[in-house]
């Protein structure tokens, strides 16, 4: 079986495409070198975000080290096969921006379009979520609907990080998300991932985060999401 893991926020901008392409970076490195160099690679990263930014990047990187599929229009079969694809042991799914929270028929408020129906495909055959959340108040609101409306009530195992902090902004707002994420009782990931210009030009320069350089603050950026991968991997979030 394929673990799936979905990443989503209904806030937009807090990383989504970035952690996906990471992650599966990082993944597709330790289970290739587990398997074998000549094995191709068993992760994949899929995309169900119309605006297709994991896409445009993965289109600028050369050996890119995992499988990247755009699905947007495509046979909602396809994504109900997500947990059961030869030759991939893990998934990482990257989410639109936002969804319509407007009531609907099926009652998640998630709208009717493609893009909705995709995410609710997805949802169906999701093993874990990971919610990217940055350390700013506007994120509070946006987080708690998307836990609240969406995982919660599938039984969906379930991690927030806090992503792109700045540590030259001081502690106080991280420290304020960390207590209003341990209010609510949301598993949080120990791993902060820190603000560095390397994650913001990578895309453009066609970069994931196993490419970079292993030194200086590249080698730092590239640390937490090394850390961030392990967290993940070996522990598992609540229902």
């Amino acid at each position: 079986m394929t673990k799936v893991v979905t990443v989503l926020n209904q806030k937009g901008g807090v990383g989504k495409s970035t952690a996906v392409v990471n992650l599966a970076a990082v993944r597709a490195e330790k289970l290739t070198t587990d398997l074998g160099a000549d094995t191709l690679s068993p992760v994949a990263a899929v995309s169900i975000d119309p605006q297709g930014s994991a896409k445009w990047w993965a289109n600028r990187v050369d050996s890119l080290p995992f499988h990247l599929v755009q699905a947007h229009d495509d046979p909602l079969d396809w994504l109900r096969q997500l947990n059961n694809l030869p030759g991939i042991a893990e998934v990482y799914v990257d989410t639109a921006g936002w969804f319509d929270l407007d009531p609907d028929s099926s009652g998640d408020g998630l709208g009717d379009a493609y893009s909705a129906d995709a995410l609710r495909t997805v949802l169906d055959v999701t093993d874990e979520a990971i919610v990217p959340m940055l350390p700013a108040p506007m994120c509070f609101d946006p987080t708690a609907r998307t836990i609240r409306k969406l995982l919660e009530p599938r039984g969906i195992p379930y991690r927030v990080f806090i992503n792109d902090w700045d540590p030259r902004d001081g502690e106080h707002w991280l420290h304020q998300t960390q207590k209003f994420i341990r209010a609510q009782e949301w598993p949080l990931a120990e791993t902060v991932v820190r603000r560095y210009k390397i994650h913001t030009n990578a895309s453009n320069e066609g970069l994931v985060v196993t490419q970079y350089k292993k030194s200086g603050s590249a080698g730092n950026a590239a640390a937490d999401f090394y850390s961030l991968a392990d967290e993940l991997n070996t522990t598992v979030g609540v229902r």
